[in-house]
């Protein structure tokens, strides 16, 4: 047993009684004026809760007794919940996950922003076994559990989980864990190959794998055969993510997703930024193209544009999009996307520095008629605080969709737009993109 969890057996328990999810779905409840967040509680639970970090303001613990069982509790699918930090939500009904997340975003808007939607947009779920398409798995060769081990690291610890299945990746990919364990294993370089990085396209499924020494003849060998009977395809990555390059099979399908409703075909690099959902991806899109409104004629920027997976579509509508995003390479993709798909008369692509605009450098890129808006988790403040005042009404873009991955600085950049430019938060809502975690994705639309 691992000391941490020796300290945690040892540690005196207490009487909880659970009143509501924290923002990492931690359930809440308090003590002797204390706050206490609970790992495995759920709302209306009363359990029996051991502390493994104390604050004079806060205690974290985990949940060791379910005295009172909530309704909405229910068996976890995988073997491995609870010790694999993967997935924290498991226990919770799946429609009772998307309405916390909804929760979790309002609470938000209230109170970081200090706004309030005029409507709630019905949330947006799919699929929740099975559906990642993108995931990070750590590589490490433990002795004493018998080798290598190949997954996601454990909750609250920086070791990897001993698991050999996940519920949550590709189907095809969690069988072969086992087997990738075996291959690593049988390495020259098993102690210096850190991380395997899954990126999977509706064709092909692409294993991009870190290797810190270079490999033999032998290994190349292994990975060759391994790649062929498993039919998916090896890239190497000696050090950072442009260096990454495929190795075999060198004929394989291109790695690409499509959105069918505006017949588009999205290839990348497996070491380039895709949702990790792609059926939420494209319910997403829709939604996002539904509340921008584009007609032809129209200017609108896609501001952290990436590969062009909302430019795309904006400019299929015949508006002229202008895409705008940090990285030249993700740049260079959006342009040979465009291209590809016969849109490159709809579109333009810049790269600049989004988290340094500034009111002159957004003048500068010429007026828009709408805006979208897809930041990373750090949101978009030095953006929104760009755009022109409510009393330049003219230049300002009439609506905004914003599509967040971070519900704290989408309520943050909300309060700009709406107590200093003048916008109304008309409608917003989620989309369950990582069912079983905490990750809240959602959309909002601001109109002038």
């Amino acid at each position: 047993m691992r000391r941490r969890e020796r300290q945690n057996s040892s540690a005196p328990e207490a009487e909880l009684f659970i009143e509501s999810l924290d923002h990492e779905g931690k359930g809440i409840g308090h003590r002797d004026g204390k706050t206490i967040f609970v790992d495995g509680a759920l709302p209306g639970e009363v359990v029996l809760a051991s502390s493994y970090r104390k604050k004079p303001e806060f205690e974290q613990a985990q949940a060791t007794r379910i005295l009172k069982s909530s309704p909405f509790r229910v068996t976890p699918k995988c073997t491995w919940f609870g010790i694999c930090g993967g997935c924290t939500h498991q226990h919770l009904d799946e429609a009772a996950q998307v309405a916390a997340k909804q929760r979790v975003l309002e609470d938000c808007f209230k109170h970081i922003g200090k706004v309030t939607p005029e409507t709630l947009l019905s949330p947006i779920h799919g699929p929740t076994w099975g559906y990642r398409t993108r995931a990070r798995l750590s590589v490490r060769h433990v002795q004493k559990k018998g080798g290598v081990l190949v997954g996601f690291h454990e909750r609250r610890s920086s070791y990897v989980a001993d698991m050999t299945s996940c519920e949550v990746l590709l189907p095809h990919i969690s069988a072969l864990l086992p087997e990738l364990r075996a291959l690593v294993a049988s390495l020259s370089i098993l102690d210096r190959l850190p991380q395997i990085e899954l990126a999977a396209g509706e064709s092909l499924s692409v294993l991009v794998l870190r290797i810190m020494d270079p490999l033999t003849a032998e290994d190349e060998v292994k990975l060759r055969d391994f790649a062929d009977r498993h039919g998916i395809q090896f890239w190497l990555q000696p050090k950072g993510p442009d260096t990454a390059y495929p190795f075999h099979p060198l004929n394989a399908p291109e790695l690409a997703y499509s959105l069918p409703e505006f017949d588009l075909d999205m290839p990348f690099r497996p070491t380039e930024f895709t949702q990790v959902n792609h059926g939420i991806n494209r319910m997403l899109i829709r939604r996002a193209m539904r509340l921008l409104d584009c007609h032809a004629g129209e200017r609108i920027a896609d501001f952290f544009c990436g590969l062009g997976n909302f430019s795309l579509p904006i400019a299929r509508s015949g508006a002229e999009v202008v895409g705008i995003e940090g990285s030249q390479g993700l740049v260079t993709r959006a342009i040979e996307n465009a291209g590809r798909n016969g849109l490159s008369e709809h579109c333009q692509f810049r790269v600049a520095n989004l988290f340094e605009m500034t009111p002159d450098s957004y003048a500068e890129m010429g007026g828009f008629h709408k805006l979208l808006i897809d930041p990373p988790r750090d949101g978009a403040i030095e953006l929104v605080k760009s755009l022109p005042d409510s009393d330049a009404s003219a230049s300002q873009p009439s609506r905004i969709v914003y599509v967040s991955c971070n519900p704290a600085t989408l309520a943050r950049d909300a309060a700009v737009l709406v107590h200093q430019k003048g916008y109304r938060l008309k409608t917003a809502g989620v989309a369950n993109m990582f069912p079983h975690t905490a990750h809240v994705e959602s959309i909002a639309l601001f109109e002038r």
